[in-house]
C-alpha cells in the first residue's frame, strides 16, 4: 500500500530560486515602497503552506551574523512585536536594559536552497531597535541604510559596491574551535592558485557553493582557488551598498553550511596559517547618478575623476583611523605583512598590490577604485558607513610641496590600530560616542585574551577568541 509523506516541506529548483531571488534583488534596486513589499511577502507566506519557519537575522556591533527561527503562523501575526534579548550580544546592550526589538526589512528577502539551509525556510534581514521602536546605534545595518536613503534624497547618489572575499577551507568539522587543542588546520587541497582538479574536495565545495549563490541573486562572475593551499573565491556583479553588504553576509554563511555538510570547515581568519597568503575582501566602490558612474572621466588620471580622486584622498588622509574597523582582530594584523602581497601601504596605485588602495583597469561603467586593507572578518556594514562618510566628508590632507613624499603605514597591531581609533574625533563624531566607545571595547577586550606580540607562529588565543568563531562557551571559561 502506497505511504503518504508525513512532511511536505517547500523545494524550489535552483532555476527558479535564481528567478525569485533576482526579482527581490530588482525591486530593491527599484526602491518598491517597503509596505508594498511587506504586503506581498506576508500574503505569500499565508498562501504558501509549505514554509514552516522564517529565518529572521541580524549583525552585531563586530560583524557575526545571528539568526533566529521563528515560526511561520507566529511571525505573520506578532511581525511588529518581536523581541530579543540584547544583553547576549557582545556589545549590544547591558543586562539591565537587555530588551530589544528586530523589526523585519522585508525587501531583504531570501528564498533559500533546501539541499543546503533545509527544506521549508525562508530568510530575511533584521533591523534591531530600541524597546521604543527607534533605531539602536549599534545596528550599523540600519546606519548604512538611513544614510545612503539620505544620500539618494538629497541629490540622487547611489553608492555601488562589489566584494572579493577569500576564504579557507579546512578538513573537519569546527576547525576553528578545535585549533586551541590541535594547533594546526589541515588542507584538503595544495593545488594552487586557479588549478585544482575537478574532483577534489576544494574544487566540490566551490562548485556547490557556486550554484547556491547563483540561486540566491548573486549574479556570479567567476570562481576558482587562490594563492594558498585549500583557498578559494567566489567573485559576483557589484549592486547597490546595502545589498553589497548583505551579501557578504549570505556569502560567508552560505560557504560555512555547504562546507559543514562536506565534512569540513570553511573559514574567514584573515591569516589562519604562517607562511601563505592571507584572506583578504578587497572592496570595489564607486558613486553614481542617474545611471551615469560620477568615478570616470575620460581622459582623467587613470581613468577617474576629480570627485574620484577626492574621495581616495580623504580615505588615505583618514587610513589609520579607520584601520580597526576594516582589520579588526587580532589575527588581522598578520595579514599585513609585506612579504605576501599585503596591502599595509597607505598609498594609491594602479599596480602596486602593497598598496591601500588600488585603482583597477575599467571603462565608463566599471571606473571604480578597489580597497585592498579589508579583512574578511570585517563588519561589512560598518565598513561601508565608515568609508562612505569618510570618502565623502572626511577631514582631507594639505599638501605641502616643500617636504619629500614618504611611505605611510597601516598599524601592525591591533593595539595600535584600538588607540588610534579611539583618539579619532572624526570616527567618534561619525559613529557616535556611544557606538565609538562600545566598538573600541569589545575589540579591547578580544586582543586582551590574546598575545601582544604575535610572533612568526598563530597562537591558539587568536582564534579561540576570533570573534566570527562559534565559540561562547570557550569565551566564558577565560
Amino acid at each position: 500500500m502506497p505511504t503518504t509523506p508525513l512532511r511536505d516541506f517547500l523545494e524550489i529548483p535552483y532555476d527558479e530560486l535564481e528567478v525569485l531571488n533576482l526579482q527581490a534583488k530588482q525591486q530593491r534596486l527599484d526602491r518598491v515602497s517597503p509596505d508594498k513589499i511587506r504586503e506581498e511577502r506576508m500574503k505569500y507566506l499565508a498562501s504558501e503552506k509549505r514554509i514552516k519557519a522564517v529565518t529572521v537575522c541580524f549583525t552585531d556591533v563586530e560583524g557575526r551574523l545571528h539568526m533566529l527561527d521563528y515560526d511561520k503562523k507566529f511571525l505573520l501575526k506578532s511581525s511588529d512585536n518581536l523581541t530579543f534579548d540584547g544583553s547576549s550580544i557582545r556589545g549590544f546592550s547591558r543586562q539591565a536594559e537587555s530588551d530589544l526589538r528586530l523589526a523585519v526589512d522585508w525587501p531583504a528577502f531570501y528564498w533559500l536552497p533546501s539541499d543546503i539551509f533545509g527544506p521549508g525556510k525562508v530568510l530575511v534581514f533584521g533591523m534591531v531597535q530600541e524597546q521604543d521602536g527607534t533605531p539602536y546605534s549599534a545596528d550599523m545595518r540600519a546606519r548604512l541604510s538611513a544614510y545612503t536613503g539620505q544620500l539618494f534624497a538629497r541629490n540622487g547618489t547611489i553608492l555601488n559596491a562589489a566584494n572579493e572575499i577569500e576564504g579557507f577551507i579546512f578538513k573537519g568539522l569546527d576547525a576553528e574551535r578545535h585549533y586551541h587543542e590541535t594547533g594546526a588546520f589541515e588542507y584538503v587541497s595544495t593545488g594552487g592558485y586557479y588549478h585544482s582538479l575537478p574532483g577534489d574536495p576544494l574544487r566540490q565545495f566551490i562548485d556547490t557553493a557556486a550554484e547556491a549563490q547563483r540561486a540566491m541573486g548573486f549574479a556570479n562572475e567567476k570562481d576558482h582557488p587562490e594563492v594558498a593551499p585549500s583557498q578559494f573565491e567566489m567573485n559576483y556583479s557589484y549592486a547597490e551598498v546595502n545589498i553589497a553588504s548583505d551579501q557578504v553576509q549570505i556569502y560567508k554563511l552560505l560557504a560555512r553550511q555547504v562546507a559543514a555538510r562536506m565534512g569540513m570547515t570553511a573559514s574567514f581568519l584573515p591569516k589562519p596559517v604562517a607562511g601563505v597568503n592571507g584572506n583578504g575582501m578587497h572592496t570595489n566602490i564607486s558613486l553614481s547618478k542617474g545611471g551615469k558612474n560620477l568615478f570616470y572621466k575620460k581622459g582623467g588620471k587613470e581613468g577617474l575623476s576629480d570627485a574620484a580622486w577626492d574621495f581616495t584622498n580623504r580615505l588615505l588622509a583618514n587610513a589609520t583611523d579607520l584601520c580597526l574597523m576594516l582589520n579588526p582582530s587580532v589575527n588581522a594584523y598578520r595579514r599585513l605583512d609585506p612579504h605576501f602581497e599585503a596591502p599595509n601601504q597607505i598609498k594609491v596605485s594602479p599596480t602596486d598590490r602593497g598598496s591601500m588602495i588600488r585603482i583597477p583597469i575599467g571603462n565608463e561603467k566599471s571606473a571604480r577604485i578597489e580597497v585592498r586593507s579589508i579583512g574578511p572578518d570585517a563588519n561589512p556594514y560598518l565598513i561601508y558607513y565608515a568609508l562612505l562618510r569618510t570618502g565623502l566628508e572626511g577631514p582631507i590632507a594639505e599638501n605641502d610641496d616643500s617636504k619629500r613624499p614618504r611611505t605611510r603605514f597601516l598599524p601592525d597591531n591591533i593595539f595600535d590600530a584600538i588607540r588610534l581609533f579611539k583618539s579619532s574625533k572624526f570616527m567618534a563624531d561619525t559613529l557616535g560616542a556611544d557606538f565609538h566607545e562600545k566598538f573600541a571595547e569589545v575589540k579591547m577586550a578580544q586582543a586582551e585574551r590574546c598575545p601582544k606580540a604575535l610572533g612568526s607562529i598563530v597562537k591558539p588565543s587568536e582564534i579561540q577568541f576570533h570573534h566570527e568563531v562559534t565559540n561562547q562557551y570557550l569565551w566564558n571559561q577565560f
